[in-house]
């Protein structure tokens, strides 16, 4: 059996269009607008702007720990998930509770079908075989159950992760799953995103101590020695899982 491609929406509003409040939006001039903006400010913009319906996908990262923080600040009852692959490192989770503790969140978990299923339906060693297939399993379609109840998604991509992120506004239309996302740290360094961190005293994922700057599943992520996406999906022409592009 072929597993299922990667979800791909041309989504939108009911009549197609980007909208805000009911009134149609050009994503460009918006994107213009907010370019000017702090983290801060972005991230109180959308509080206010989509309420409830903002959700902030985390994947206990070090941009995760400080978006968790500017977040939390300005609004104690923001809503954070994730998307648990259960292939994610005994680090990220323990990373995952730590936060939790600090902040008294409850992360929304999202999760597809079981690892035993996925390799009756499709074989062994599917990440191996097909990774593109693997993390629309895995990754994109829990991501697309994730978003069924929100306007606006916010997201940890900085433009220096790597050249296809080197474009990224910091708002957008999200032509994939049809609403708006916010990439408030898109500007950020990584020296900005480690003096937040260790001014806060914010808890981290231990693995970028160990030489992994981009954290993902057990099989498809390496140590590397630069502050890229390099480790990721190792010996594949595949830099992006499906959800950030």
């Amino acid at each position: 059996m072929e597993p299922p491609r990667p979800f791909h929406s041309e989504g939108g509003s009911h009549d197609g269009t980007p909208a805000l409040n009911g009134e149609p939006v050009d994503p460009a001039q918006l994107a213009e607008e907010m370019e000017p903006l702090s983290a801060r400010e972005l991230i109180a913009w959308a509080l206010e702007t989509f309420g409830s319906e903002l959700k902030f996908a985390v994947s206990f990262q070090k941009t995760s720990s400080v978006i968790i923080d500017i977040a939390h600040s300005l609004d104690p009852s923001a809503r954070f998930f994730y998307i648990d692959t259960d292939l994610l490192f005994e680090e990220t989770y323990l990373t995952r509770d730590a936060l939790a503790a600090r902040y008294g969140i409850e992360f929304e978990r999202y999760a597809g079908i079981s690892l035993e299923e996925q390799e009756r339906r499709y074989g062994a060693n599917l990440w191996r075989r097909q990774p593109d297939a693997c993390c629309g399993i895995r990754k994109v379609e829990p991501m697309r159950d994730a978003l069924s109840d929100a306007s606006c998604w916010v997201s940890g991509i900085r433009r220096t992760d790597s050249q296809t992120r080197a474009n990224a506004p910091k708002l957008a239309w999200d032509r994939r799953f049809g609403l708006w996302k916010l990439n408030p740290l898109a500007d950020w360094t990584e020296q900005q995103v480690w003096n937040y961190i260790q001014e806060k005293s914010l808890p981290y994922n231990p693995l970028h101590d160990r030489g992994y700057p981009s954290i993902g599943c057990v099989h498809c992520t390496r140590p590397t020695s630069g502050n890229d996406r390099s480790g990721r999906w190792f010996g594949f022409s595949k830099t992006e899982c499906g959800i950030n592009g």
